[in-house]
């Protein structure tokens, strides 16, 4: 049921939003030109690579790592990129990633390969039985902010409580932590989270 939902509803909001993707498409490539669509390795179900997509939000040849550990973030986010990181419009573009199957509207944020700590905690918890998604639980309860101990205790609890209604109540949830930006950390800067005690551990 969740993938006939999943295909049903990124069908229709690739059809609704298409002018939306394409004036971004537009900003992107006047403000620094092409590539328009960021392409990257990330892990998905079972553990198996895929590459997401992203408006691109940075400069030719930023590294490859988590936008939290890059402590030259600052410097390497473009103009465009500041307002869509902000206001999570960089991502609309997964809705192609959630059309063909490598992901869905809720689940674990993908990884990139090399945030190995975070990857061995996912394992362990068996996270990767179900497919990653745009938002999560670890999302609407800290982001960017959690340590990942922290996002890894998040996945394992939507993993364990993962149902229509769940993803309805995080969905819902997103809306709101999208609008008031919260918890987006840029550059390195400290987690303000180590550990959050509402999880059993």
């Amino acid at each position: 049921m969740k993938r006939f939902l999943d295909v049903f509803f990124s069908a229709i909001a690739i059809l609704l939003l298409s002018p939306v993707l394409l004036a971004i498409s537009i900003v992107v490539l006047i403000d620094d030109g092409c590539p328009v669509i960021f392409k990257q390795d990330r892990v998905g179900k079972d553990g198996k690579l895929f590459k997401i997509r992203k408006f691109r939000t940075m400069n030719k040849g930023t590294r490859n790592a988590p936008t939290s550990e890059l402590r030259e973030a600052e410097a390497c986010i473009t103009h465009s990129g500041r307002f869509l990181r902000r206001t999570s419009l960089d991502e609309l573009v997964q809705l192609f990633n959630i059309f063909e199957g490598t992901m869905s509207f809720i689940g674990p944020r993908p990884l990139i390969p090399e945030e190995r700590e975070i990857d061995e905690l996912r394992k362990k918890y068996n996270v990767y039985i179900v497919r990653p998604g745009m938002t999560g639980w670890a999302q609407i309860n800290g982001r960017d902010s959690l340590s990942d101990e922290a996002k890894a205790k998040f996945d394992r609890e939507y993993v364990e409580k993962h149902s229509l209604l769940f993803d309805l109540k995080i969905l819902v949830k997103t809306f709101g932590t999208v609008l008031k930006g919260e918890n987006i950390v840029e550059g390195g800067k400290e987690k303000i989270e180590e550990d959050n005690e509402s999880l059993d551990v």
